[in-house]
C-alpha cells in the first residue's frame, strides 16, 4: 500500500479562489486523485479538489513558517496586540 500525505478530504465551507495550473500539474493531480481513490476507497471525482487539501498540509509541514509564525505571535504578544 502506498503512503500517501493526504488522507481522507474533509467537507468543509469553501471560498472560491481561481488559479491557472501547468498542463503537467494538472496531469499529475489527475493521477493523484486516481491513487488517492484506489487507497482511500473515496472517489475523488474533481482532482482540483485535492489541491486545498494539498496546501493545508504543506502549510502544517513547512517548520521554517511555523516557526515563523510562532516568532511572529510572540511579538506581537510581547508588544500588547491581540
Amino acid at each position: 500500500m502506498t503512503k500517501l500525505k493526504l488522507g481522507r478530504i474533509v467537507d468543509d465551507k469553501p471560498v472560491k479562489v481561481t488559479i491557472e495550473l501547468p498542463a503537467a500539474l494538472h496531469r499529475d493531480l489527475v493521477a493523484y486523485a486516481e491513487i488517492l481513490t484506489r487507497e482511500s476507497k473515496q472517489e475523488i471525482n474533481d482532482p482540483l479538489k485535492l489541491i486545498a487539501p494539498m496546501v493545508a498540509r504543506f502549510i502544517l509541514t513547512d517548520r521554517g513558517f511555523a516557526k515563523a509564525r510562532r516568532s511572529q505571535s510572540q511579538q506581537k504578544t510581547s508588544s500588547g496586540e491581540a
